[in-house]
Order: structure tokens, then C-alpha cells, then sequence
């Protein structure tokens, strides 16, 4: 499990979320759909009322105070109650990392008890409030709250599996090996066709397809771990910055020259900066 949530943690910083609407209703009509395969995700907070929610075939009963994620291209029926309508929060969102969902549409509903209600509903009404807001702190903020409900959700629900669930989805399980191998070796020279020896591809396909999930090529990536290496070393140890250039697998000349083209200022100044 340690191992697949590096993985995941080093894929979800190359997760992407836009939020298409926010709202709360209480409409009866409004919730009830009948086999509808969605391009995007759902995100609700059940406030209160009764109903069901069927998921690829699979029947739910979602309760008051919980929360629940329904993936994207999934088949979806929703019923409730004409008496005792479902009150939720919900938005619509898109997550993919690289050019891969977050969520599988084979997957199952995500749903849980919030651990603290009162949250949600704060999260949510900030959210619809700033919905209609177009400026840019806006859309930051909604981002972040997206964020924070979608890990609330699969905290308070013990998704565990769902490491393996984004791991293994597609091909991303391939990964694994390419990172653990780039995490060993950072101190010695690296190519790309050794690392798309691992994958058995060729470099020509294998530099596209890593950049898929990681934002970058493969070779960029490799320095950008090399360089957050060496800030960790400027920051908590007292090697010298030869010491630190050699254990990211690089001459002092071309190490220093590089970290500065990278962070905007010298080893030195760096560690200065950071004691």
C-alpha cells in the first residue's frame, strides 16, 4: 500500500479539476434520471429527504449527512420521493490527470458519512456563492473547496482501494516501476530507453506516453526530481553543494547552473534562503 500511494500522491500532482456547476436543490422532478451516462463527474451532499441511486447496476439508499462521488460515463438512475424529496448540494466536475479520468466510469459510487456536516454545507454554499464570480481567485477557491469535499468523501468512506483503483486503471500500474526505478537512481546517469526498456516500449512511444500522466517528458522529469532532491539536501543537511551535485548525478558546474535556471537563484542562495 506504501508503495501504491507514492505512486498516486506522484500522479495527483498532475491532477486537473474544473467545477461546470454548483448548486442546492430541492426540486423532486429535478433528481430523477433513468439510465443517463454523463461525460462528467457528480459530486453531492445529501441534506436530507429519500430516494435511491442505481450505479452500473448497483442499487444505493443514500442517507442525510452523507456524501457521495458518482464517476463520469458511469450509468446512472436516480429516484426520489415525490413526498420527501432529496435536498442536496451537488456540482458537476471534470478530473483527469494527464490525459486520464480520476474516477473510472467502471467504478462503483464513492459514498460515506460526512464526518462534519456543517463543513460540507459551509464548503458547498461558499462554493455556489462564488460560482457566478469570474475573477480568478474565484476559480482558485472553488478548486479548493472541489478538493477538500472530494477527500472528505473518500476519507470518511475508507476508500483505501482507491489507490489501487488509479493505479491499476488503464495502464497507469505501468508507471510504478518507471518511478521507483528514476526514485533508486537519481545519482547515476539515466537515457530514456532504459526507462522505456521497462515498459517494453519504444522511446518514440514511451515519451508520449509517460508525459500522459506525468505533465512532462520523461527526461525533464528525471531533472525536476533531481532538483527537488537537492533542495531537500540545501535545506536539511550541511553536504557541500559538490557533495549534493554529485548525489543527484551531476557535475557542480552543471548542477549549479541548472538549479538556478530552474528555481531563479544559486544553491547558495537557496540554502540561505531556507536556514
Amino acid at each position: 500500500m506504501d508503495h501504491l500511494g507514492n505512486l498516486t500522491g506522484r500522479l495527483l500532482q498532475n491532477l486537473n479539476v474544473t467545477v461546470t456547476h454548483a448548486q442546492l436543490s430541492t426540486r423532486y422532478p429535478g433528481w430523477n434520471r433513468i439510465n443517463e451516462t454523463p461525460s462528467f463527474n457528480r459530486l453531492y451532499f445529501i441534506d436530507s429527504g429519500e430516494g435511491k441511486v442505481i450505479i452500473n447496476g448497483v442499487v444505493h439508499y443514500p442517507k442525510p449527512g452523507q456524501l457521495m462521488i458518482m464517476p463520469a460515463g458511469s450509468t446512472q438512475t436516480t429516484e426520489t420521493s415525490p413526498s420527501n424529496p432529496y435536498a442536496r448540494y451537488f456540482c458537476h466536475f471534470d478530473a483527469q490527470i494527464g490525459e486520464w479520468p480520476l474516477f473510472h466510469s467502471a467504478n462503483k459510487l464513492y459514498i460515506s458519512d460526512a464526518a462534519d456536516p456543517d463543513a460540507v454545507r459551509d464548503i458547498f454554499n461558499e462554493m455556489i456563492a462564488l460560482f457566478q464570480d469570474e475573477g480568478f481567485l474565484a476559480t482558485l477557491r472553488i478548486q479548493a473547496s472541489l478538493l477538500n469535499l472530494l477527500a472528505m468523501c473518500l476519507e470518511a468512506g475508507g476508500y483505501s482501494d482507491f489507490v489501487g483503483e488509479l493505479v491499476h486503471t488503464s495502464d497507469q500500474g505501468k508507471l510504478s516501476n518507471v518511478l521507483q526505478y528514476i526514485d533508486q537512481r537519481l545519482k547515476q546517469p539515466m537515457e530514456v530507453e532504459e526507462l522505456a526498456e521497462l515498459v517494453h516500449l519504444h522511446p518514440n512511444y514511451f515519451i508520449p506516453y509517460f508525459k500522459k500522466f506525468m505533465g512532462v517528458p520523461p527526461m525533464q522529469y528525471v531533472q525536476l526530481k533531481r532538483m527537488a532532491l537537492a533542495k531537500k539536501k540545501l535545506s536539511s543537511t550541511d553536504s557541500s553543494i559538490s557533495d549534493i551535485a554529485e548525489q543527484v548525478g551531476m557535475e557542480l558546474a552543471h548542477f549549479s547552473k541548472y538549479f538556478k535556471k530552474a528555481t531563479g537563484v544559486s544553491p547558495s542562495a537557496y540554502r540561505s534562503s531556507t536556514r
